[in-house]
């Protein structure tokens, strides 16, 4: 197994990890800002902790500011979106940014667009689609549907993030440097968040206890993240990443969130089949 494949597949597990910790945070009305403010100091924490302290050059800077207003934005949009989305449906709209990262590679990174890739692709999309159950009373269809446009917002903003962390890497970006940048900006966005669209935002304990304990996973995610673009192409790695709506199901199950139904077993199953396809690319 490539060094590549096995970062992306420890990735993936931590991915599915963080959207149930969104989802049971944003089952009740808590700060959402505050909250992703304070994963990003514990971010931040061990990013100085692990890489150290250093003035960044300028392309270190500019794709670390890039990055890190991408997925601020992102995620952001995410736990807004899990108030009302199942998790499975949430998290797995949200990976859909697999297809917004193989176009972009194609355009800006220069990577080949393949059958092998394209079929892999296919496959995922065709996971998701498979959670998607319409019905219901027509408010809830509505409401659904607008945080449904939440999610693929933030699935846009997401496949920006993958590609804009690639692109600093190939420009010569400092790794370590390049994410304490866009821990900073992920702390000073969530911060700007709970200011200017929330009532009154109040740091809680349980804010503080979720913000710690996602602020660890969130560290582990980008760490593993850059590991993987750094030795493979970001339109394989970051594909596989994004399956981790599996584990997000999984997990979903083993809590009682959600149950275990036919269909999702079916998208479980061609998620599989999509990560065996796209770890045999290139």
């Amino acid at each position: 197994m490539s060094l590549a494949l096995t970062y992306a597949l420890s990735c993936l597990a931590f991915t599915g990890l963080i959207d149930i910790l969104f989802k049971r945070y944003a089952r009740k009305a808590r700060s959402r800002g505050l909250y992703l403010a304070g994963m990003g100091v514990v971010w931040a924490g061990l990013q100085t902790v692990t890489g150290g302290l250093a003035m960044p050059d300028q392309a270190t800077l500019l794709f670390g500011i890039a990055a890190g207003v991408l997925v601020t934005a992102s995620n952001l949009m995410l736990i807004e979106s899990m108030t009302h989305l199942d998790a499975s449906l949430g998290s797995t709209i949200y990976r859909l940014n697999s297809v917004g990262v193989v176009v972009l590679s194609a355009l800006l990174l220069d990577e080949p667009l393949g059958g092998l890739k394209l079929g892999g692709i296919a496959l995922a999309v065709a996971a998701v689609l498979c959670l998607h159950q319409p019905g219901g009373a027509s408010e809830r269809r509505r409401l659904l549907r607008t945080y449904i446009g939440v999610a693929i917002a933030a699935s846009a903003l997401r496949a920006g993030y993958g590609v804009a962390t690639k692109m600093g890497l190939l420009a010569g970006a400092d790794a370590n440097q390049m994410m304490l940048v866009a821990a900073l900006c992920w702390t000073v966005g969530g911060l700007g968040y709970a200011l200017t669209r929330e009532r009154r935002p109040r740091l809680a304990p349980v804010t503080l206890a979720y913000a710690a304990a996602s602020g660890v996973v969130v560290f582990t995610i980008v760490t593993l993240l850059v590991l993987a673009l750094a030795h493979g192409e970001a339109s394989v790695v970051i594909p596989i990443t994004n399956l981790g709506f599996v584990v997000a199901l999984l997990l979903a199950r083993a809590t009682g969130m959600e149950r275990l139904t036919p269909r999702k077993l079916l998208a479980m199953g061609l998620a599989a089949t999509a990560i065996v396809v796209l770890s045999r690319v290139g």
